[in-house]
């Protein structure tokens, strides 16, 4: 790759996440997290117009420190990427997999894909595409949670002491791929599943080129999960979605609330695995890993060596043991 390559994939990635309507960080998603931020300010917390403005934007987080490492870690981040890609496993290369394997063990059912009409395989694909994914998400977070070298990855992104809608780019690299790897396997089992029973019918239910639940998910306010302004849900609804004071609750350096609400969108999965919280709007958060602040905690040895070095002294010692 040479270095105009690099340069023009690069610009164009970074570009992207505030053009891209794929991308969570998207302008008009933020617009309108904004207007949800500011509606919530004005109308239930009941301030003024211009104390309403300011509590939506809070400059005060943008420019703090833990925000600034934000945005050192996704302009280094995409140029790893950019590098690694050429390795990275695709959905096409899964989806490929995957349907030549079924022809090995099924006999295709030609009438199947005749007889479904074709709204009903949209439907099904939107479903279940939306569903496998938000699920694996779950999952894969729980396991970054729970198992002990993983965690020291994931340690980088609950590093974070100020939550802005960028901090949900605030990854180590080893996290990035692991995703990068589950998003490739979840949508590439389920895209060549559905071509291989229902051929050319299998399409999505899009809004902007977005699977539709995800753009209602971001439109509603996706952005605000990484933010100061916690929005709450009635509690009914917390048991099917996630609020955004619910995710800001799994941010919390609070030991009450460790290992709790690891769902991306539904939060019936953290129903079914017993890690769900409600809300707790009455409290003010602290968010990080612990109360005690690290003065060296968005350092580059903190946010991309130290997981490395931790692993590494664990296993020296399980070794002797």
């Amino acid at each position: 790759m040479t270095f105009s390559t690099f340069f023009n994939e690069y610009w164009l990635d970074i570009s992207q996440l505030f053009s891209n309507s794929q991308q969570r960080l998207y302008w008009g998603y933020l617009l309108s997290a904004l207007a949800i931020a500011f509606t919530w300010q004005f109308y239930k917390k009941g301030n003024h117009l211009i104390a309403s403005a300011k509590q939506a934007v809070n400059l005060q987080s943008w420019l703090s420190q833990s925000a600034r490492a934000d945005y050192f870690l996704i302009i280094v981040n995409k140029a790893i990427f950019i590098l690694l890609s050429p390795l990275l496993l695709t959905k096409l290369a899964v989806g490929t997999l995957v349907f030549e394997s079924l022809h090995t063990v099924i006999t295709p059912n030609s009438y199947l894909a005749h007889a479904t009409p074709s709204w009903l395989v949209v439907t099904l694909f939107t479903l279940t595409l939306f569903t496998l994914d938000d699920f694996a998400r779950f999952y894969l977070h729980k396991l970054m949670h729970q198992i002990p070298w993983l965690w020291q990855f994931h340690k980088t992104h609950h590093s974070a002491e100020h939550l802005t809608p960028l901090t949900v780019l605030r990854t180590h690299p080893f996290e990035g791929l692991l995703f990068s790897i589950r998003s490739a396997i979840v949508q590439g089992v389920c895209i060549g599943s559905f071509i291989y029973f229902f051929a050319n019918k299998v399409d999505l239910y899009t809004i902007l080129q977005v699977n539709v639940l995800i753009f209602v998910f971001n439109v509603a306010g996706a952005n605000l999960r990484h933010s100061h302004i916690s929005i709450g849900y009635w509690r009914w609804l917390e048991n099917i979605i996630i609020s955004p004071a619910q995710h800001q609750i799994h941010h919390s350096t609070a030991p009450r609330h460790f290992n709790k609400n690891y769902g991306a969108v539904l939060a019936i999965w953290d129903k079914l695995f017993g890690s769900h919280c409600y809300n707790e709007m009455n409290n003010n958060l602290r968010f990080g890993i612990s109360e005690q602040k690290d003065p060296l905690q968005h350092s580059i040895y903190n946010l991309y060596i130290k997981a490395f070095v931790e692993i590494y002294r664990s296993s020296i010692k399980a070794f002797k043991q």
